[in-house]
């Protein structure tokens, strides 16, 4: 028999170690959204988790198991054998490293239903009834048309699923059908479930984004921030258990559902929100992550400025209001992280400018940046960076993801955090 690794295999871990040394259940039924499986699947592996596959009968012919075991590296499981495959993947030692997670997407209305009323018929319902019992997470991903959906009888189930303790990601309604949700959003919460709530009872204020500023009702003074670094930090916040306050400016990245959003245009309106919300809600850590604009109109058009009237034109600028350096004053006891992006510098003037910018507005960490690097900058997946304390301490941050990038900088704030906590009051 042979004994080669699966070529499969390779992609574990490939792009983060988030999911490092978890295993995860992933159980298929029989809806089309079925074919989302295997890319599902791969993104798991992608981010360090161990994938084994589970199928119904009807999801058998709707996919070959052989794909599944494909995308995996391990076999499918499509009935339940003398081996009790339900049972030992749940067993706690010394008997076997249990599942972390069972996943069930698609999950259909006939699956709901089994579940709701402890029905096991299949190798699917025999895992999830199997994972309750060990106190194993089960998160599903309903998907069907709209009208079982809307069902109360539908509705009763996902009610009583949630109330023992089965996590749902709410299905997209479109074009008659409650699609199944997004891989991104399912990822997202498994990644959650399975993230340790280290900041439980923590609040943030998170600042993403650019700022957009008048020239005329059509013209606007920004940049080329999309508010990736911003969105991923409070997104990251929340994984850990936090409860995420985002003030967002017009940036291309969609905010986490689960923080509370601010939208504000301009610079102006972030300074304004973010200073009423530190005055008044007892934050514990503020991430000044948003790039505003460092310069208004002082006088913008109230119409639009016609091109053919003007060979030329001089536009007065005045400075924006300087929102990190007003943190302090308002809320003396709030962690702050300032940001500072920097074009072609050397790493030693780098981390003297972060330095100086610290001092002046009393931060507790800033994180600065060259943005000049190709895709390491605005717009970009990737960052370099430089994190410098008030001490001038500082920990380059080689290249990497945004999202590893947010992982890193939150490891310090909670280092920091657990340090204020020791000391006597």
């Amino acid at each position: 028999m042979w004994s080669f690794s699966h070529p499969s295999k390779s992609l574990v871990g490939s792009e983060s170690r988030r999911l490092e040394g978890k295993r995860i259940i992933l159980a298929v039924t029989g809806s089309v959204a079925i074919i989302e499986a295997p890319v599902l699947a791969r993104r798991l592996m992608r981010l360090g988790a161990e994938v084994y596959p589970v199928m119904t009968s009807k999801a058998k012919t709707m996919l070959s198991p052989e794909l599944l075991e494909w995308a995996t590296g391990n076999q499918a499981v499509t009935e339940i054998t003398g081996k009790i495959e339900n049972v030992a993947a749940f067993l706690k030692p010394p008997e076997g490293k249990p599942a972390d997670l069972m996943l069930i997407a698609p999950a259909t209305a006939n699956t709901l239903a089994k579940l709701a009323h402890g029905i096991y018929d299949n190798a699917v319902t025999g895992f999830a009834l199997a994972a309750v019992g060990a106190g194993i997470p089960v998160i599903l991903a309903p998907a069907m048309h709209h009208q079982l959906l809307s069902s109360p009888v539908t509705q009763r189930n996902l009610e009583d699923l949630q109330r023992v303790g089965f996590e749902i990601v709410k299905p997209r309604v479109e074009e008659g059908k409650a699609k199944m949700a997004d891989v991104e959003d399912i990822v997202e919460a498994v990644v959650r479930r399975l993230t340790p709530k280290s900041l439980e009872g923590f609040r943030f204020l998170v600042t993403a984004g650019p700022t957009r500023e008048p020239l005329d009702p059509v013209r606007v003074i920004t940049n080329r921030s999309s508010g990736r670094m911003g969105i991923t930090l409070a997104a990251e916040a929340l994984r850990r258990g936090a409860e995420v306050t985002l003030i967002y400016g017009p940036g291309s990245v969609r905010p986490p559902p689960e923080a509370r959003t601010v939208r504000v245009e301009t610079a102006r309106e972030m300074f304004e929100a973010a200073v009423e919300e530190l005055k008044g809600e007892g934050y514990h850590v503020f991430l000044a992550a948003a790039a505003m604009a460092d310069y208004e109109a002082e006088r913008p058009s109230q119409s639009k400025i016609p091109t053919s009237r003007f060979r030329k034109l001089t536009v007065k600028l005045k400075a924006t209001p300087k929102l990190v350096d007003e943190v302090k004053k308002c809320s003396p006891k709030t962690f702050l992280v300032a940001f500072k992006a920097e074009h072609k510098v050397s790493l030693k003037e780098l981390k003297k400018r972060a330095l100086e910018k610290l001092k002046a507005c009393k931060a507790d960490l800033i994180v600065a940046n060259d943005v000049s690097k190709p895709g390491a900058g605005f717009q970009a997946g990737e960052i370099e960076a430089l994190i410098v304390g008030r001490k001038g301490e500082a920990l380059r941050l080689p290249r990497m993801s945004k999202e590893e990038a947010a992982r890193r900088i939150l490891d310090l704030v909670e280092e920091r955090l657990k340090v204020e906590r020791r000391k006597p009051a």
